[in-house]
């Protein structure tokens, strides 16, 4: 079972459209299935929602640290609340997917990503379930005839809007499949995530 979900992204009104920002997006979503409410636990580093599934408490986080330090957030809640690495989702963007497209991975690498990092460094683990949000490459971009962008400025600006368009209408089907991947578990869920539509 799940018991706590994490959005990644960065804190502040400037960063709300970054591509960056996608965990969150998706996070707030997940919340609001549940009538969830944000607020922000300063001893956690983080906004925190909490809702109850049958007796089990299920928290919803939003670091306010910046994402390179998010595993500060992380694990200062899994700590309070007794939560283990394997009971933890982690909602992020994902360079390596088209925008339209989610994915369920169980551990592995950071591939580069800060927030990911950060929360590994801290938990002294890469086994976690990982909810990837495709957001594209910025070589994806230059294929398009656009100018190169640097990794680091792409995921900090806003997708245009067909490529925004579909990055949320990819949040359709997990947010269908949310209270299986909760109570359930990912596993249970990953070949319908996965399966394209005909």
């Amino acid at each position: 079972m799940i018991k706590l979900i994490i959005g990644l992204g960065n804190p502040g009104k400037e960063h709300q459209k970054d591509r960056h920002n996608a965990g969150f997006w998706l996070c707030e979503l997940f919340a609001s299935a549940f009538n969830a409410k944000f607020s922000h636990e300063s001893k956690l580093k983080g906004s925190v929602a909490k809702i109850k599934l049958g007796q089990a408490d299920i928290w919803f986080l939003l670091p306010t640290t910046f994402m390179n330090l998010s595993g500060e957030s992380v694990s200062s809640l899994m700590r309070f609340h007794k939560i283990l690495a394997d009971e933890i989702l982690v909602i992020h963007d994902e360079l390596d997917l088209s925008p339209g497209i989610t994915r369920l991975k169980w551990s592995g690498g950071s591939g580069g990503h800060n927030g990911l990092k950060s929360i590994s460094s801290h938990l002294g683990t890469n086994d976690y379930w990982r909810l990837r949000i495709g957001i594209g490459h910025p070589r994806d971009i230059v294929e398009k005839g656009m100018p190169h962008q640097e990794v680091a400025n792409f995921v900090l600006k806003r997708a245009s809007q067909s490529e925004e368009k579909l990055i949320l209408d990819s949040f359709n089907k997990p947010c269908a499949l949310l209270n299986d991947l909760i109570q359930l578990g990912p596993q249970a869920i990953m070949k319908d995530l996965h399966t394209l539509p005909k």
